[in-house]
């Protein structure tokens, strides 16, 4: 009988890395701000440069956009064009405001690629954005630099066809609203709202009502339609980032304050939000000045919250006391399944030059 030879393969193994876009504060007249996409692998507990965004020409920036991961590729979808030029004082620009783009682009994290994808159907800045079984979802948001007034109309993008379909528009026009994929759908929550000129009794509804502003908007794509939710938010002012974490709903601030010193997870039998046992951290407050120990305070320049696993990611970037060009980069994870306190806190990484978030983050889950 003649030998068998087998060869055993492991299976791939995966990891997940955290991708965020920033923007140069250095005042420099030679420096160059435009955008650039940075990436922290938590293995190593390291940041490093990957790419700048392609087709922007020197201190022009782009903000108000979304970044959206899909499989090894990084979306960079809408967003406001605007270009910084030097203010009065020697120490500050001006941010002149150009356009409202409906552009995406995607990053192939693998090759190191970037290339042009078909454009959404309307331009969009501060909308909700999320994928949802491997499509990205577009809700609300504003399409143009003049006025406060948000859009019902939302968009679903197919990256294997490359088109973006309209969907049904929601029941409000909504900006600065946030996205969330819970439950197999898509959750378009808060944001500043109003009920629009609809005409019938909608046209007599208060604008900016905090009834509008607290609820949210559900798209399922089995039904293809969008179901209201009266006070999941329950705020007057939009959250800031929402994540989904094993079939639960995360927060851990608001659009002006977006770090309240706690973590927040909502219920959705009650429909409350309630703080999470050992979530606490002073650490990542602004300014930081906890018992006399800095001084001056040490102010906090940019947070973003990454979910992998059952762990939230909060990077946070700090000016140094004293410094006006470095800044400390500083990684604390909290482990959503833990029974009490649940914190880690990183090493801290000191970089030269400050930065800027210009989007918050998102998760490239990486084969190897």
């Amino acid at each position: 009988m003649g030998s068998l030879s087998t060869q055993l393969t492991s299976p791939p193994s995966t990891t997940h890395r955290i991708y965020a876009s920033f923007c140069s504060t250095n005042l420099s007249s030679h420096a160059n701000i435009s955008n650039w996409i940075d990436c922290y692998d938590p293995s190593t507990n390291a940041w490093h440069r990957v790419t700048t965004l392609p087709g922007l020409t020197d201190n022009h920036v782009l903000k108000g956009f979304s970044m959206a991961a899909v499989d090894d590729s990084v979306y960079i979808i809408g967003g406001r064009l605007c270009r910084k030029i030097p203010g009065r004082e020697s120490d500050e620009f001006v941010e002149k405001n150009i356009e409202v783009r409906r552009s995406v682009m995607r990053y192939n994290v693998r090759d190191s690629v970037w290339s042009e994808c078909a454009p959404m159907r309307v331009p969009r800045i501060d909308f909700a954005c999320a994928v949802c079984d491997g499509r990205i979802c577009v809700a609300g948001g504003q399409s143009t630099l003049s006025g406060a007034r948000g859009l019902r109309s939302a968009e679903v993008y197919d990256p294997t066809l490359n088109q973006w379909k309209a969907l049904p528009d929601m029941s409000m026009l909504r900006y600065k609203c946030v996205g969330v994929t819970w439950q197999n759908r898509f959750h378009v929550i808060g944001g500043f709202a109003e009920r629009g000129d609809s005409g019938g009794s909608d046209r007599f509804a208060p604008q900016w009502g905090t009834m509008e502003r607290s609820s949210a908007e559900v798209y399922s794509c089995d039904d293809a339609r969008w179901d209201l939710i009266v006070g999941m938010w329950r705020l007057d002012v939009p959250p800031n980032q929402i994540v989904a974490v094993d079939e639960k709903l995360f927060s851990s601030g608001d659009c002006f304050k977006s770090w309240k010193g706690h973590i927040e997870a909502y219920d959705g039998k009650v429909n409350l939000w309630n703080e999470v046992d050992g979530s606490h951290l002073e650490t990542l407050s602004s300014p930081i000045s906890t018992s006399g120990n800095y001084w001056p305070p040490i102010k906090r320049l940019y947070i973003t919250m990454a979910p992998i696993g059952t762990q939230l990611y909060f990077l946070a970037g700090y000016r140094l006391p004293g410094e006006i060009s470095r800044v400390t980069c500083n990684v604390h994870v909290f482990d959503t399944s833990a029974i009490k306190d649940g914190w880690t806190s990183l090493e801290p990484m000191q970089e030269e030059g400050e930065k800027q978030l210009c989007s918050h983050c998102c998760v490239v889950r990486h084969t190897l």
